[in-house]
């Protein structure tokens, strides 16, 4: 089954740049789990996003996230486990986990 690992962080953390050491960390973490890995990217920050709504058949765009929180939407992976234990125990595994949290939503599947 698949699984989305969502990684939320203050990206404030990351102002003046990333740690070359965590960035490490992480490298190593896709090294360990690149057969499970589907997918995952980090993502720019929040000042970059735009949220879009329909309202009344009409796009509201505006800058910014959804909500203002403590912690952001950094990064995800998407990767293939075998039950949602297996995934929150490579999730407690990613760099970021130490500093933020790790939601771990599995994949819906249509069939």
């Amino acid at each position: 089954m698949q699984y989305l690992l969502l990684i939320y962080e203050d990206e404030k953390r990351f102002a003046k740049g990333y740690d070359k050491a965590e960035m490490a960390e992480y490298g190593a973490f896709g090294q360990q789990f690149a057969p499970a890995i589907k997918g995952g990217n980090a993502l720019q920050p929040t000042a970059t996003a735009k949220t879009v709504r329909v309202r009344n058949g009409k796009p509201l765009t505006s800058d910014g996230p959804f909500a203002e929180t403590k912690e952001q939407l950094g990064g995800f992976y998407l990767i293939e486990a075998n039950s949602a234990d297996e995934a929150a125990s490579i999730a407690a595994k990613i760099p970021g986990a130490r500093f933020g949290s790790i939601e771990v939503r599995p994949i819906m599947v249509f069939s």
